[in-house]
């Protein structure tokens, strides 16, 4: 892809979005089972909806080298492996992430937050229960300054009563 001018910076600005995406969805992969997505197993999973995929394609569509892959029925296929809307890999535009993977990071984020609060406690052993507190306390803190701001409006329209997140 260029632009009116030829320019091939478009193309790689646009691969480096799709090799992004395509390691953000790696990314939560491995954070939800604790174990990466193999080539293997992801090359299986596309040869069973009929989409065939070498190794070194899948290497420069995660690096963003090489030249840009916009096969529609390669990025769709790789979409449904990971449950993710198609227009996630298939649009070149800079987008916000989908609700779907950011909900995701946000819960294994609040989790990774949790283990670290029962390691240290484990790993602290014999600790006066207010230095315990106070570790505690800071530990808190500390993931309130790294979450983003919750809009009460949102949390009223993910929940529609019957326990499923309600469709925006």
């Amino acid at each position: 892809m260029t632009d009116d001018r030829g320019d091939s910076n478009v193309e790689a600005s646009t691969q480096f979005v799709l090799a992004r995406r395509l390691n953000l969805l790696l990314d939560v992969v491995i954070a939800e089972r604790g174990t990466p997505l193999t080539f293997l197993e992801l090359q299986q999973k596309l040869a069973d909806r009929g989409v065939n995929l070498s190794r070194a394609r899948w290497s420069y569509m995660k690096d963003g080298t090489d030249r840009l892959v916009s096969d529609p029925k390669l990025l769709t296929a790789i979409s449904d492996v990971f449950g993710v809307d198609p227009a996630y890999l298939l649009s070149d535009e800079e987008s916000e992430l989908p609700e779907q993977i950011d909900s995701r990071l946000e819960f294994l984020k609040a989790l990774r937050a949790a283990k670290v609060k029962s390691f240290a406690a484990r790993a602290l052993g014999e600790v006066s229960p207010e230095t315990l507190r106070a570790i505690t306390e800071f530990l808190n803190n500390d993931i309130k300054l790294h979450q983003p701001t919750i809009d009460s409006d949102a949390i009223d329209q993910e929940d529609s009563g019957d326990g499923q997140p309600s469709a925006p």
